[in-house]
């Protein structure tokens, strides 16, 4: 496979997906980016179950609760947080042989998984700075 392959469709995938949910207004509802971001860090605990050991499958999932408390967070409190938290898992993605062997991984994935988490987490950005107070959740005590 072309070496950069993986980051074009990673881009074009991020790009797709973004622009879709602002298009029909799926992304206005605060969960959609913290969803994005579970789903994102829970392939690596699905590649060490297809291929590796126990031991790895707790360390991704001990990494993939990381994120999930940055969503939680982020969407409790500030979408900043979780794009913030995306791009961290595109700086993951590229150091993760590192951190966690793990066989399951295929070869492209991480390059791929990092292009598309900057491009999302930059949309996000780019959808926060537009509208700042998209990025706190609404006052329940004024409704």
């Amino acid at each position: 496979m072309n070496d950069a392959l993986p980051l074009l469709i990673g881009i074009a995938l991020a790009l797709a997906v973004s622009a879709y949910a602002a298009w029909i207004g799926l992304d206005k509802d605060r969960a959609f980016y913290p969803a994005v971001l579970l789903v994102v860090a829970s392939y690596y605990v699905l590649f060490s179950v297809m291929g590796a050991n126990t031991r790895t499958t707790i360390q991704e999932i001990l990494l993939a609760m990381i994120f999930l408390l940055a969503a939680s967070i982020g969407f409790r409190r500030n979408l900043w947080i979780v794009a913030a938290a995306i791009a961290a898992h595109a700086i993951l993605d590229a150091f993760h042989g590192a951190v966690v062997s793990n066989p399951g991984v295929p070869a492209w994935w991480p390059a791929f998984c990092s292009a598309f988490d900057l491009t999302a987490a930059a949309f996000l950005a780019f959808v926060l700075r537009r509208a700042p107070a998209r990025s706190r959740p609404r006052d329940r005590a004024s409704e």
